[in-house]
């Protein structure tokens, strides 16, 4: 079920950086802000901070949906 509108989008308010510094952050709930359009941030997956640069696309997403926790399944091809 979606957030109510009268709420809000919910977000982590983050630190000022330099211009072109990567924004780290483990607070992969955060709603992504049209503010937030052309800057990196540095996502923790849970084991480590995976680089997402924030396109138009991406805005009204969370920053979760792109920074995967699970390794994507492959089988191993046999030699023989």
């Amino acid at each position: 079920m979606p957030r109510a509108v009268w709420k809000g989008p919910f977000f982590v308010p983050f630190p000022k950086t330099a211009a072109g510094e990567a924004i780290k952050t483990q607070a992969r709930s955060s709603t992504i802000l049209p503010s937030h359009v052309g800057k990196k941030f540095l996502v923790h997956n849970g084991k480590s901070y995976l680089p997402v640069f924030v396109t138009e696309q991406m805005v009204n997403k969370k920053l979760g949906e792109f920074a995967l926790t699970r390794k994507p399944f492959s089988y191993k091809k046999k030699e023989r």
